[in-house]
This record gives structure tokens, C-alpha cells and sequence, in this order.
């Protein structure tokens, strides 16, 4: 019998300063594997992102999909792209080296301050049944009706449903690394103009010192030429 797989793609950036932003989904992405792996699923990799990438290869694990060059703009094509490769693997049998689950770890953007990693399950999706309650209690099963048929019309859709999933996921990604790399950026800020403070406050003391020093040494060579008249 043939171990399930499941395709985990990976949403970091592709450059640094940015903080603990990469590493956050490093450390989810890690925890994703082991879960999927205790329930006898092989993870499969997909990597956005050069810090993932480089993660990755520096461990010499194997990559299926990498993709890099576009984290902090992200367009619909590249989105396009992975899903394709995410879609042709969820088509593929599983004995021939397709898989069964997608999952996508990527940032959400909640604001400028608050940025959360997240794991979302987005195939196979979860069926729910809707029941529909009459006043008198009765509940009866909603009915849909399709055309040209329900099989046509998610064959349709379903492209279209992982495209805009991965390109949500991309862009939320961007939002958040950019939000990151801000705060790192002002946090380096705030902490480089303390060190200046520091620094410009012991070099006034120095200068100060040195200062007392040479006035103290004239003072004293002025006494002894005093003396000696």
C-alpha cells in the first residue's frame, strides 16, 4: 500500500532584515511536517522564497517547486504558476508521485502591528452539509442544481479556487513581510540612535576629562614658574 503524501508549500521571502518573519514559517513549516508525518503522511515541498529555499537546500532535503524573485510583489501569474504545480500534483496518483493534501503556511496580515503564521488546509476541501429548518421543526436537505453538471462545474472551478487561495496567501504574505521588515527597520533605528546617545554622551565626558587635565597641568606649570621667581 502506498504512503500518503501531501504537497505543504511554504510562503517566506526573499529578503532578509525583515526579522523573525522566515524563520516564524520555518518553525511552522517544521511543525507541519511532523505532524503529517506521525500520521503516516509524507510531506511534499513547495518553497516561495529564497530564506525557505536556502533553508531547505543548506539540509539537502529534497524540494519539488521553488519559486523566488517575487515575495514582496507578488502578481497573479506567479500565483497561477504554483497552482498549476499544486494542482497537477493533486491530480497525479499517489503511485505516481502525486499527492492526496495541500497545506500552505504563510503570514496573515491582521495591521501594521499584528502579523500571525498560519497552516490551512486548502484540498481536499470539507464538505458541509446545510440543512434548511422549516417553522414546524422539520428539517429538510437543501437541493442545488448545477449546469451543465456538478462535475463540469468543479472541474471549473477548482483551478480557479487554488489560483486565488495561493494568490490571497501571496499577497497577505507580502503585506506581512513588508510590515517586518518596517519594524525591524525602526526598532534598528531606535536602537542605533541609543548607541549614538551613549557613545557622543562618553565622548563628552572623555573630551570633558581631557579638558580638566590640560587646565590642571597649566595651572600647575604656572604655580612652579611662580614659585621659582
Amino acid at each position: 500500500m502506498n504512503r500518503k503524501r501531501a504537497a505543504v508549500l511554504l510562503i517566506g521571502s526573499d529578503r532578509g532584515l525583515a526579522g523573525a518573519y522566515s524563520s516564524n514559517i520555518i518553525r511552522e513549516g517544521e511543525g507541519l511536517n511532523a505532524f503529517l508525518r506521525e500520521q503516516g503522511i509524507e510531506p511534499v515541498h513547495f518553497l516561495v522564497g529564497r530564506k525557505v529555499v536556502n533553508f531547505y537546500k543548506f539540509r539537502e532535503r529534497y524540494i519539488e517547486g521553488e519559486y523566488v524573485g517575487f515575495t514582496d510583489q507578488p502578481s497573479y501569474a506567479d500565483a497561477k504558476r504554483i497552482g498549476d504545480d499544486l494542482l497537477e500534483a493533486f491530480m497525479t496518483p499517489t503511485e505516481d508521485g502525486g499527492v492526496d493534501e495541500i497545506h500552505i503556511v504563510y503570514t496573515h496580515f491582521h495591521s501594521m502591528v499584528t502579523q500571525e503564521s498560519r497552516i490551512r488546509r486548502i484540498l481536499p476541501l470539507e464538505v458541509v452539509d446545510e440543512v434548511v429548518v422549516k417553522e414546524e421543526g422539520a428539517p429538510i436537505a437543501a437541493l442545488y442544481e448545477f449546469e451543465p453538471d456538478a462535475e463540469s462545474v468543479l472541474d471549473g472551478l477548482l483551478p480557479r479556487y487554488i489560483d486565488h487561495t495561493v494568490y490571497t496567501a501571496l499577497l497577505m504574505a507580502a503585506a506581512s513581510e513588508h510590515a517586518a521588515r518596517r519594524r525591524a527597520m525602526k526598532s534598528a533605528t531606535d536602537n542605533a540612535e541609543d548607541m549614538i546617545k551613549s557613545l557622543s554622551r562618553q565622548a563628552n565626558q572623555a573630551r570633558q576629562s581631557e579638558i580638566t587635565q590640560e587646565i590642571s597641568e597649566i595651572v600647575g606649570g604656572a604655580d612652579a614658574l611662580s614659585s621659582a621667581r
